[in-house]
């Protein structure tokens, strides 16, 4: 049986003058033409993503969407309509996300995290934004400090509500951020901290990192700026977090604790706007 909203192998069966035809246990689907690997024959397999094309027949295809069925994905809404809206998918007909599937009324030019599964009653691949339903609340089998992938999925007050390993829901913390993110962005990051109400936590540092060995690298960073600039640091433990990112690539935790190492240290002395190396 084809696995429609996902990518099959499939045999090239017979060829016609506007691609070929695969065959499948649900019968032939056509690959157009433009499609079609070059040098590729009857025989061969080819490995294809298959859904349902403006006509509603199974197509084939080599193009890559950005998700398959049950796959969470930022997306970007390309129109809509009183019955739905439309979102690209990398695919030559948008994904349909019904009026229904819809938390508010969806905006063409913005972008929203779906999750796409096959439509039982019309055997069509749509999406939906109402996504918690098809997230696992049971998080008793993620392990703190572990790795894992995180997907961007809402803005919050405290942060992003993230999409962890396409399975579970997480909280990123603002101020754990130090770049810009927008729905849809795929980062990698680690369980920070597991709620006993199962809620999750995450973080894009390790949490179990050495802290002691991390200062000690970023005071050595802090170091090598000054001797590069002059004995001279145009930053400070009130400088904004961001900057102090962009120039050292800590946090301001841990640009503050290696500056108090340096300072108790004899290295470095401490001013309002900057700190300077002590000659």
């Amino acid at each position: 049986m084809v696995d429609l909203g996902n990518y099959n192998e499939l045999e090239i069966a017979r060829e016609v003058d506007f691609g070929v035809y695969l065959t499948s246990e649900d019968g032939d689907i056509l690959l157009p033409a433009k499609y079609v690997p070059e040098g590729a024959k009857v025989g061969d397999f080819v490995r294809v993503f298959v859904y349902r094309d403006s006509e509603d027949r199974v197509i084939a295809t080599n193009l890559t969407p950005y998700a398959t069925v049950g796959q969470f994905a930022g997306l970007v809404c390309t129109d809509t309509t009183p019955f739905g809206a439309f979102m690209d998918w990398g695919l030559e007909k948008d994904l349909l996300i019904p009026l229904n599937n819809q938390k508010d009324k969806m905006i063409a030019g913005r972008r929203y995290c779906v999750y796409l599964y096959l439509d039982d009653a019309s055997d069509r691949i749509v999406g939906t934004a109402k996504i918690n339903k098809f997230l696992n609340a049971d998080t008793s089998q993620l392990k703190e400090g572990e790795q894992a992938e995180l997907l961007i999925a809402e803005y919050t007050d405290l942060g992003f509500n993230v999409i962890i390993n396409n399975e579970f829901k997480g909280l990123l913390y603002r101020n754990e951020v130090f770049k810009e993110v927008e729905i849809g962005n795929k980062l990698q990051g680690y369980i920070k901290t597991i709620r006993p109400d199962g809620k999750v936590d995450v973080s894009l540092r390790k949490p179990d990192a050495d802290t002691f060995s991390e200062m000690d690298e970023t005071a050595t960073k802090v170091m090598q700026l000054l001797q590069e600039q002059d004995g001279t640091l145009n930053l400070s433990d009130k400088s904004d977090p961001e900057d102090i990112y962009r120039v050292v690539g800590v946090s301001k935790k841990m640009f503050k604790r290696a500056i108090g190492s340096l300072y108790r240290a004899g290295h470095i002395e401490l001013f309002e706007d900057y700190i300077k190396l002590r000659r």
